[in-house]
């Protein structure tokens, strides 16, 4: 899940200013709404040409056999454009639990070193990224032959409007010795590691230390975005202590942000985004609150049902919150419950439904690993309803005295008449999976028909369409989109590199030797994943580690649909889990709760996580049980 890195309003400079500063602005409005503009259109026309590819090749038996490429090329370009936006809007993927604790004055350079890291890395990358296009030219694409330059230059055009993007950010700075010391101090950095090539090159693996571990955790935590971090450490690795071609390192951020499986990402954002915007997840909930309102801690099973219904649509945390915590809180409030406690659940369920079809983390890791996506929807139901029973238990046990004698029963009538409003919402998930199942469309695909249909609903049954409130959905999905990809592309090339150091191998040798065989394996991925989760995210951590701990596991005799649902798990519990779990201070922003006041109620949750994560690492069948024979 992405968080979004406000901007502080007092480092930013007030309107006024001069004939300088006025063309600047006007330059930068004029980017964004530009760049917005076509970033949103791409995700409309992705779904138009994946929807009638569907249409023609299900419908009318006559596939069309250049809707896979343009949707390929189209989604490069989507991907690069929606890099931009986030820039701009500050909704790259970063750790900010350092940044957020020191005073106004270091928290000022921090974050314009946050801005001027990335122009460094995009300064010296992007000759290499119009090279690479260029190289691309000559080949022609099967389907709609033409040249793939046409693809491949949606890397420089996207890099030099980031860069472009991120001056214009810095301009926006109050204070012009903030941005000059931020600037001196990345020059003198960039400076002292292209000094040291020489001695750094005969160091061997020791640098794989000094840049993937040492040069990587000390932007992350100064709160430079995650995948601007990759990539530094990245190009000062090949550049410094290798002989490799940097044109290698543009093709790895190509392939890494090109895999057509991604495509699914954008589409089940914006069908997260649309299933809100309709009122389907209002009428879900509804129901579900109608059928367990009158029982002790009922709005809380509410919370967890619904998450686990939602996830199952959108496929993003911060839509499924966002649909949720709003509906429900007020009332839950109402009745007395802790505000502390509501955030604490919500994070909880945010962790206990990572595995739910079609979660973007169990894309990615079909994309990344070649795990069959239809099988990684399988195995997920089950384990994310064995977390979700614990923290059932966890609110039965916080809710037991609850006095509801001021809560009337919804009366049967009421109920059914609910249950008819929620059906054409609780059939979404059911319909989507049996579209990827029963081979009606792929995983990239199947959510332009969830998307066509949440829509008829909302227009027929729902009669609640915002057509005003289209633009700014498509503009989120793609600024959404392109931090996430970003990341992906970015985390690719460093697993490159770590794989050409001869690192995957010496990894492999030593898990192999841990004792304990498939279990000892599991215990020693699960405490990895939980600190991976809480530092790097649930998708960086997954594109790094994934290609290099799945064929081990493979070996030591754990199932790779297991495998998967326990890491994914383990992940999720250090992303949305305090203090350093950025998704935890997700899920405060969407409740509107300080993060202090979840602190002291979010252990049990997380305990009761624990519990349920060593029972799915247990019993294998948990994951595998529903697979086809």
């Amino acid at each position: 899940m992405s968080h979004p890195a406000s901007e502080p309003v007092s480092l930013y400079a007030d309107p006024g200013g001069g004939a300088f500063a006025d063309l600047a602005r006007r330059l930068d409005r004029g980017l964004s709404v530009g760049v917005e503009t076509l970033a949103g259109l791409l995700v409309l026309v992705e779904v138009v040409v994946l929807l009638a590819g569907v249409t023609a090749r299900y419908v009318f038996h006559t596939p069309l056999v250049w809707s896979d490429e343009l949707a390929s090329i189209l989604f490069l370009w989507l991907s690069m454009l929606g890099a931009v936006v986030a820039l701009r809007r500050g909704e790259h993927m970063r750790m900010t639990g350092l940044v957020s604790r020191v005073g106004p004055q270091p928290r000022a350079l921090l974050e314009t070193l946050a801005i001027t890291a990335p122009v460094a890395f995009l300064g010296m990358i992007l000759y290499h990224a119009v090279d690479y296009a260029m190289e691309e030219h000559f080949i022609v694409t099967p389907a709609l032959e033409i040249s793939n330059a046409w693809r491949a230059s949606a890397l420089p055009v996207g890099l030099a409007l980031m860069m472009i993007a991120a001056v214009f950010r810095l301009m926006r700075v109050a204070r012009p010795a903030t941005v000059l010391a931020a600037v001196a101090i990345t020059a003198a950095v960039v400076g002292a590691f292209w000094t040291a090539g020489p001695v750094l090159k005969p160091l061997g693996q020791a640098n794989l230390l000094i840049f993937f571990v040492g040069l990587v955790a000390v932007n992350v935590f100064a709160g430079v975005p995650i995948a601007f971090s990759f990539a530094l450490a990245t190009f000062g690795y090949l550049a410094l202590t290798t002989g490799t071609p940097l044109l290698v390192m543009v093709g790895r951020l190509d392939e890494g942000m090109s895999h057509l499986i991604l495509l699914a990402v954008p589409l089940f954002i914006f069908l997260g985004l649309l299933i809100e915007m309709t009122g389907m997840a209002r009428a879900m909930i509804g129901f579900l609150a109608s059928l367990l309102g009158h029982v002790r801690g009922g709005l809380s099973y509410v919370l967890i049902g619904a998450m686990y219904l939602v996830s199952g649509i959108s496929g993003s945390k911060i839509a499924d919150m966002a649909a949720i915590a709003p509906v429900l809180f007020p009332e839950m409030k109402k009745r007395g419950a802790p505000p502390g406690d509501l955030v604490a659940l919500l994070s909880a369920t945010g962790a206990q439904t990572e595995t739910i079809p079609p979660s973007i983390v169990l894309i990615t890791i079909g994309s990344v690993t070649g795990v069959s996506i239809a099988a990684l929807f399988t195995g997920g139901m089950l384990p994310g309803l064995v977390l979700g029973v614990a923290l059932c238990a966890v609110v039965w046990w916080r809710y037991r005295h609850e006095d509801l004698s001021h809560v009337a029963r919804t009366p049967k009538a009421e109920v059914a008449k609910l249950a008819a409003i929620a059906l054409p919402a609780i059939a979404l998930p059911f319909v989507i999976r049996a579209a990827v199942v029963e081979g009606v469309a792929t995983a990239t695909e199947v959510s332009t028909i969830g998307i066509a249909y949440s829509t008829l609903m909302g227009l027929l049954v729902y009669r609640q369409f915002d057509w005003r409130r289209l633009k700014p959905m498509l503009i989120e999905t793609a600024s959404l989109t392109g931090a996430i990809i970003f990341i992906v592309g970015c985390a690719t090339a460093m697993a490159w590199g770590l794989t050409q150091s001869g690192f995957s191998q010496d990894l492999a040798a030593w898990m192999a030797g841990i004792p304990g065989g498939a279990y000892g394996f599991l215990a020693i991925s699960i405490v990895a994943f939980i600190i991976l989760g809480s530092v790097l995210e649930g998708i960086p951590a997954i594109v790094l580690f994934g290609p290099l701990l799945f064929p081990i596991a493979r070996a030591a005799g754990v199932h790779e649909v297991h495998y998967a649902m326990v890491v994914i798990f383990a992940m999720g519990i250090g992303l949305f889990a305090p203090p350093f779990g950025v998704g935890y201070y997700g899920a405060c922003a969407i409740s509107k709760v300080h993060p202090d006041e979840g602190l002291k109620h979010i252990w049990g949750y997380v305990a009761a996580l624990l519990v349920g994560l060593i029972v799915v690492a247990a019993i294998p069948w948990i994951s595998t049980g529903f697979l086809a024979r």
